[in-house]
């Protein structure tokens, strides 16, 4: 058996629109966006479907959609035969992960997204927070700036270590546009404000961290039937306790990408495919390692391909 990652997009992946080819030609597809629905007291296949983009964007509404269209995708993917070694989600991804892990319920999933969404922008409003991305400048020298920067009111640091290439940092607004400023000057290739609205895993979002901890504890977690590689350490989970805590360490803690892809190929992946919206995380896969194969699912053409070229 060919050695399989299944890996699951974050936040900044969501794009008006997303989803609807699969509700338009799929009923199971219509039914797992209507139990959303119920689930959230609210139409959120309108917002993902129509948007406006400023809605979609909320952090609660964007963490949601996000883990239904990844699920959905997932749901087509396995109906066609194609599974996994090992999966992998990227911050809010890593709960999409634990659904294809069956470590976790759908339906339960998409209440703790919602609630997690919603506990990041109560911690920090609209507005204060952002994050960036920074390219072509290693982490000790972005670390570097984010220090000179940061005070005890306006925080500022790594957030997602992505790529030898790319680190994402958050904090507050100002901290953050004033040391993609220091970053361009002093080098760096570039340096790009995400869309988002609420800065993730960054000391801000300790009060969010509780009260998801407290969420989490109300909620089942079964052993996974695979292996889920954790944003906390870099390393795979299999028991659903480990899964519940590493998902709470999760949300002041930077995004261990880079060591998360270094343990794929460890391990001996030899095709990675990234479902939901997207293609952030084939594109930081390709340019870390060439041998590993990588393919998207975000809709049926794209599912056809997938699955074309992965029986064929």
């Amino acid at each position: 058996m060919v050695k399989t990652a299944f890996v699951f997009p974050g936040q900044g992946s969501q794009f008006v629109g997303m989803g609807k080819e699969f509700y338009d030609t799929d009923p199971e597809c219509r039914a797992m966006f209507d139990e959303a629905c119920d689930v959230l007291g609210q139409d959120i296949a309108d917002i993902c479907f129509n948007g406006p983009e400023e809605t979609l964007k909320l952090t609660e509404n964007t963490q949601p959609a996000l883990l239904i269209h990844s699920s959905i995708a997932l749901k087509r993917l396995r109906e066609n035969d194609i599974d996994c070694t090992m999966a992998a989600g990227h911050s809010l991804g890593e709960f999409s992960a634990l659904v294809a892990a069956e470590g976790l319920k759908f339906r339960d999933a998409i209440h703790l997204v919602r609630q997690r969404g919603r506990f990041m922008q109560e911690a920090v409003p609209v507005g204060v927070g952002g994050m960036a991305a920074i390219i072509g400048m290693p982490l000790e020298k972005i670390q570097e700036l984010c220090n000179e920067v940061s005070t005890n009111d306006k925080v500022v640091q790594p957030a997602n270590l992505n790529s030898p290439e790319q680190i994402v940092i958050a904090g507050h607004k100002e901290s953050v546009e004033s040391v993609c400023e220091s970053a361009r000057q002093a080098g760096a290739k570039k340096c790009v404000l995400l869309p988002v609205s609420a800065p993730v895993h960054c000391a801000w979002l300790k009060p969010a961290e509780i009260k998801l901890q407290s969420e989490l504890e109300q909620t089942t977690f079964e052993d996974l039937k695979v292996p889920v590689i954790s944003n906390f350490e870099a390393k795979p989970v299999t028991r659903g306790r480990d899964a519940r805590q590493a998902l709470v360490r999760q949300v002041c803690s930077p995004v261990r990408w880079l060591e998360t892809m270094q343990y794929m190929v460890a391990q001996g992946i030899e095709v990675m495919v990234e479902i939901g919206s997207g293609k952030v995380l084939s594109g930081l896969m390709k340019r870390f390692n060439k041998n590993v194969s990588c393919y998207q699912v975000s809709d049926p053409k794209s599912l056809q391909q997938a699955v074309a070229a992965l029986k064929g």
